[in-house]
């Protein structure tokens, strides 16, 4: 275990896990070559000569015996149904504009077995994936990436493995679209979009995941939108790395996490800095609990840090109860934090409040109503609109001991969750997503329990 400070804040991403992650995805690619040579695939065989059914909907299992099946017939535009079942198989979405929807959020179940890498991966632009479970997986339960290749989808990381990738070779997907998704139990992420630009990920749960629920990384320009979801018992609720321009994160709970929000900037990945999100109208709220994944680095406490992030947003939000620090800005090696707005938060209750540990004199803080700050003075010394006076660079967190974690196979399975009222309705591909984004209809939570909402 390990206590927590300011200086080891935010870094998780620049140290992978050596053990843990590493252990992680050997296992993913031993389970991939055994699979390979037994000829027992969790990917599903190719459908080129069956029959396509009348219509633009596609229905498993009365059309076909398995989601891939009905995925390779499906043609652009059109919608594949998934009935209830437990489908104990990987799905690769490689044409466009395809909607993967199931019937019952909680009763089509996607089921890695804790054997299968990915749950869903959706490499065709304008894909949507909705109202259904994946959980078991031992990388990712649905990731959405220009990563085509799937050897590297296979290790687990969004293709690249922390080795930055060629967005020449990759380059990002345009469109995609998470809708009233639940992902639970998976070894990496939740929902995932690396590589991934022009989407949102929606009304989506996520819990129990060993780095993060959402994340959404090496995209620039993101164009993308994380609203309305619920985070919790994950090592981290929403992770932003590498993900800069047109990214806002609205109205979400992220609860009951390790760490609740993390924006970072590294090397390990394309694209750094990190530049230009909006944090807004969230409620990060007790990002204590034992019952999740442990971080190897002993990450715990945090409600909202920003690691090495520039021009970054965070207004409106509701942080509270987060044992070491509720808002933290600090510098990772070599990506100092510099033009960061913390201003109009209620941080209240946390272990310190507000909490900058950056040298640049960019970052400021301005109508936090915190009750601590570190440095003391935070707030009069990095005013938003006054000069500040240096950068203060003494900040620190709380000590905290973070306390032994769990598998992530082992986190309680969540509750039922909302599904769609009518899964039978015409099925809308990610096209010209997000849309307008109007931040100002997500206002200052009032309750630290439910999911925020627009106006």
């Amino acid at each position: 275990m390990q206590i927590l400070s300011a200086e080891g804040l935010l870094m998780r991403r620049a140290v992978p896990s050596a053990v843990s992650r590493a252990a992680l995805l050997l296992s993913v690619l031993v389970v991939s070559v055994a699979m390979a040579a037994t000829g027992c695939s969790g990917t599903g065989s190719t459908s080129s000569d069956a029959r396509h059914p009348a219509g633009s909907v596609l229905r498993v299992p009365q059309d076909f015996p398995s989601v891939q099946q009905a995925v390779d017939v499906a043609r652009e535009g059109e919608t594949v149904l998934v009935g209830p079942g437990v489908y104990r198989e990987s799905v690769r979405v490689t044409k466009p504009r395809v909607v993967l929807r199931g019937t019952d959020r909680n009763a089509v179940v996607f089921d890695g077995g804790v054997r299968l890498a990915n749950g869903i991966t959706v490499t065709g632009a304008g894909s949507v994936v909705e109202n259904l479970t994946v959980h078991g997986y031992l990388a990712n339960g649905v990731l959405f990436t220009g990563v085509t290749d799937e050897r590297l989808q296979r290790r687990g990381a969004g293709g690249s493995a922390y080795d930055p990738l060629d967005t020449a070779r990759f380059p990002a997907v345009r469109g995609f679209r998470a809708t009233r998704v639940t992902a639970y139990n998976n070894g990496l992420y939740g929902i995932y979009a690396f590589d991934a630009r022009d989407g949102v990920i929606e009304d989506s749960y996520a819990s129990g995941h060993a780095d993060s629920g959402i994340y959404v990384g090496q995209c620039k320009p993101c164009n993308t939108v994380v609203r309305g979801n619920t985070v919790e018992r994950n090592a981290v609720g929403i992770e932003l790395t590498n993900a800069s321009d047109d990214l806002s994160v609205l109205g979400n709970l992220v609860a009951r996490n390790r760490v609740g929000v993390t924006v970072n900037s590294n090397d390990l990945e394309a694209l750094a800095p990190q530049h230009g999100a909006l944090i807004a109208g969230n409620v990060v709220a007790d990002n204590n609990a034992a019952d999740t994944p442990q971080q190897a680095d002993g990450g715990f406490g945090i409600g909202i840090g920003i690691g090495g992030g520039t021009g970054n947003r965070v207004q409106r939000n509701l942080v509270q109860g987060n044992q070491a620090a509720g808002v933290v800005v600090t510098d990772p090696p070599g990506h100092p934090a510099t033009g960061n707005r913390v201003e109009g938060n209620r941080a209240t209750g946390n272990g310190i409040d507000l909490v900058l540990a950056s040298a640049d004199p960019g970052n400021c803080f301005a109508g936090n109503r915190p009750t601590t700050q570190s440095p003391d003075g935070l707030e009069r010394r990095a005013g938003c609109g006054t000069r500040g006076r240096g950068g203060p660079t003494t900040g620190r967190t709380a000590p905290v001991q973070a306390p032994p974690g769990i598998p992530f196979s082992q986190v309680p399975a969540p509750p039922a969750q909302p599904s769609m009222p009518d899964p039978t309705a015409p099925g809308s591909p990610a096209t010209g997503l997000p849309g307008a984004v109007d931040a100002a209809a997500y206002p200052l939570p009032k309750n630290g329990n439910t999911v925020p909402r627009s106006r």
